[in-house]
């Protein structure tokens, strides 16, 4: 016990500065006249995605993201949401994963990636003041957070650091390999990146550019390696949407040997869905970074190791 007591009050200081981000969080979106919401946690179906393993609980699963509760609300006729929630998923465990872990999501009507985008930095700005910090130091990096941050689009990513143009030449499996071991260690270690406009065939729950259907209009937010935010113009085009689904569920079925359902109700709501921008970010590599921690368990205080 004296180790777990010790193990526990170590982590202190990172938990109190974890409980007032989330504090801050929410100010900053009530004041903008965002409406918090809760949605399920154990749930019948999920958005079927080949590379994210959900936890099965008695023939549900436990959720991995608020999504497409959200988008539900979203084609009732709410226009602003945010929400902290607890999300699972098999098989991630590490230095950046839990099994368990926190995501802060919110959707804002009548808006598009780009727009999401200035709100994330709006609100890192917000954070970084309200703890004092002009900078966000994480190890030996030294981030300045001035806006706008630097843009970056997928395409001239991998033509500078990859040697290949991803939006002209179609391949899933290279392009995630070459996104973990080429571009993502190029990515500026001295100040954030916004890498922009993935391929289409990368981008599941997004809407495809007017302009140039070889991409799709989501963008990832990066601190050096580090992924801390997944950005959408969210797709409202439901057959479009069953399409996207029905390929990944046949994908998973042949490579994983699963059959996952279609999400029905999701799908009767999309076209009900207003255009809207929205983004997925994590809460623990988020505290991490506010904290200058070198693990999530130094800002958690479970993770799968000493639950």
């Amino acid at each position: 016990m004296d180790d777990e007591k010790q193990r526990l009050l170590k982590l202190e200081p990172n938990l109190k500065t974890r409980a007032l981000i989330y504090k801050l969080i929410r100010q900053f979106f009530i004041v903008r006249g965002f409406l918090e919401v809760e949605t399920p946690i154990r749930i019948p179906v999920i958005a079927p995605e080949p590379y994210t393993v959900p936890l099965e609980s008695e023939g549900w699963f436990l959720s991995t993201s608020p999504e497409l509760h959200m988008k539900r609300m979203l084609a009732a006729g709410y226009k602003k949401l945010f929400q902290f929630s607890r999300c699972f998923r098999k098989g991630e465990q590490g230095r950046l994963h839990n099994p368990e872990f926190t995501m802060l999501e919110w959707y804002y009507a009548n808006s598009g990636y780009m727009v999401i985008i200035q709100q994330i930095e709006d609100l890192i700005a917000y954070l970084a003041k309200a703890l004092g910090f002009r900078k966000i130091r994480h190890g030996k990096l030294e981030f300045d957070i001035s806006t706008p941050w630097s843009r970056l689009t997928v395409k001239d990513a991998y033509i500078k650091f990859a040697g290949w143009d991803p939006t002209t030449q179609p391949d899933p499996l290279r392009f995630d390999i070459d996104m973990a071991e080429k571009v993502i260690p190029s990515l500026s270690k001295d100040y954030p990146t916004v890498l922009l406009d993935y391929p289409s065939y990368a981008a599941a729950l997004a809407r495809i550019k007017p302009d140039n259907p070889s991409v799709a209009e989501r963008a990832e937010v990066f601190f050096g390696e580090m992924e801390l935010a997944n950005v959408y113009s969210e797709l409202v085009d439901a057959d479009e949407q069953k399409k996207r689904f029905q390929d990944a569920i046949e994908q998973i079925e042949r490579e994983q040997g699963k059959r996952m359902q279609m999400p029905e109700k999701f799908i009767e709501a999309v076209p009900y869905m207003p255009e809207c921008g929205g983004v997925a970010m994590g809460i623990d590599r988020l505290v991490m970074l506010l904290c200058n921690a070198a693990s999530i368990d130094e800002v958690m205080p479970f993770t799968a190791e000493n639950a």
